[in-house]
Parts: C-alpha cells; sequence; structure tokens
C-alpha cells in the first residue's frame, strides 16, 4: 500500500474530525493572502495550486483524487500564504483543521513515521521538480513527469500541465504528438 492510501486508511480507522467541502469548477478553495491551515484529502475531481506574478499564474502542485493537497506554507507557518487552491473540475474534499491533523500525528508512534516519510517523499519530489526546471529541456521534462505520473495527463487539462512544466500549452502539445 503506498504513503497516500497508509494515511487515508489511518485517519479513517482514527476517526480523525473532518468535514467535507464540495467544490464547483473554477472555484477558490483557498485565495492569496489568506491563512489556511488545513489538510485536504481529495476525494473526487482535480485541484491546484498556484501563485501569480504580474504577468501569469504559476501552478506549482497539482491533485486529483486519492491526493492530499495543502497550502503547505500556510499549514507550518500560520501565516498568510501568496498561494491559491482552485477546483479544475467539480470536487469533493475532506479538510482536517492543522491541531486534529496533529493529535491524530502524535497518537502513535506509526502515524508519526508515516507522516516523516511522506514529508521524506515530498522533499524528495520537489527536489527533482526542481531540478528538473532549472537544468532540463523542455522534452525530457515532458518525459519525466509522464514517466512518474501518467495520471496526470488523464485528469488534468493541458494548460496546467504546461505551466507546471514551465512551458507554453503549444510545446506541450508538440511534444505530446511527436
Amino acid at each position: 500500500m503506498d504513503l497516500l492510501s497508509q494515511l487515508k486508511e489511518l485517519l479513517k480507522e482514527a476517526e480523525v474530525p473532518n468535514t467535507t467541502v464540495e467544490l464547483k469548477r473554477n472555484e477558490f478553495l483557498k485565495v492569496k493572502g489568506s491563512v489556511d491551515t488545513h489538510i485536504y484529502h481529495i476525494k473526487e475531481g482535480t485541484l491546484r495550486v498556484f501563485i501569480e506574478d504580474e504577468f501569469e499564474e504559476h501552478t506549482i502542485r497539482l491533485g486529483y483524487a486519492g491526493n492530499f493537497i495543502a497550502a503547505l506554507d500556510s499549514f507550518i507557518s500560520d501565516q498568510p500564504s501568496e498561494l491559491y487552491i482552485q477546483a479544475l473540475k467539480k470536487c469533493s474534499v475532506s479538510a482536517y483543521k492543522k491541531s486534529d491533523y496533529k493529535a491524530f500525528l502524535n497518537s502513535s508512534a506509526e502515524a508519526t513515521a508515516l507522516w516523516q516519510s511522506m514529508n521524506e517523499w515530498l522533499i524528495y519530489q520537489q527536489l527533482e521538480r526542481e531540478k528538473d526546471i532549472l537544468t532540463q529541456s523542455p522534452k525530457t521534462r515532458y518525459e519525466r513527469v509522464l514517466q512518474r505520473s501518467p495520471r496526470l495527463f488523464q485528469e488534468i487539462p493541458m494548460k496546467y500541465i504546461a505551466s507546471y512544466l514551465r512551458m507554453s500549452p503549444e510545446t506541450l502539445s508538440r511534444l505530446r504528438n511527436s
């Protein structure tokens, strides 16, 4: 069983309180300047985490059913974040408050070890992504994401994948067709 499935099962077994949030397509779960200390389990739909500069939006995370997603900077710091979280399709998510989630993590060695493993995996994934963006060609970035997350291309609209890969939608389209 993968780490995300393990976490989902442990949360369910521990009966960690959560609320269900329903989002319409393009609706925001979190907006720039807000504090959001929830962790969300995506039950249905797709979400993206992005940041804006004066010229464009930059997708930094994508999620679909079975994934967990958060404004991690705000979750960790309890401070306002520049991040947005937006539904790309109609979504249903389970929202876990930070206090309930932390109590769960401290409730067992198994939960603590799982959280540590998940954080290590997240850091590793982020490092791989940064290396790809900084040193790899668009073609290599596309191939590596396709290899790591083939489901992404079935769930997420291409323009957001292009943003995530730091390329134009036209470049992504050419790569997919070649």
